[in-house]
């Protein structure tokens, strides 16, 4: 296993590349999709306007955020192998954080099945708030990984 994690070490600039195009991509549809669904609960159910939505919604979901959410834990979880950071409690905190996005992915996901079923009984108010989410929790996620304010390993 150590000579496993040695070789890839030798990549860990490419990981964590590719992590960070991941996570933009991620965020990029997490901050979109609810901005969607704000105006899709504005057009009513069975309307050209909400058959339209539901298409843009399915295609953002399934070509852009859910792979990218993937690759986001795949790279990540291997580069906090990589560097070991997953000692650290900046990342431990972080590591909370993402837990908590990929929840929000979750009930986004929960919002889309029921749109897709012109079964949502949520308001554009309950859209509006939720999308503040994702941003809050990038914002600390970043400040976290560029500050290191529990210090850490990786300095």
């Amino acid at each position: 296993m150590d000579a496993l994690r040695n070789e890839l070490s030798n990549y860990t600039s490419w990981f964590l590349a590719f992590h960070i195009i991941a996570v933009i991509a991620w965020m990029a549809g997490m901050l979109y999709l609810p901005r969607l669904f704000v105006y899709h609960t504005e057009a009513a159910p069975g309307s050209e306007s909400s058959e339209r939505f539901k298409v843009m919604e399915r295609r953002l979901l399934k070509a852009i955020i859910n792979p990218s959410m993937i690759a986001v834990w795949i790279l990540g979880l291997l580069l906090a192998w990589l560097t070991s950071a997953y000692m650290d409690t900046w990342f431990q905190i972080k590591f909370v954080l993402v837990l908590i996005l990929s929840a929000m992915h979750g009930l986004f996901v929960s919002c889309w099945r029921a749109f897709a079923e012109d079964r949502n009984t949520r308001s554009a108010r309950f859209y509006r708030i939720v999308n503040e989410v994702p941003a809050l929790l990038m914002v600390l996620i970043v400040i976290l990984v560029k500050v290191k304010p529990f210090g850490g390993l990786l300095k």
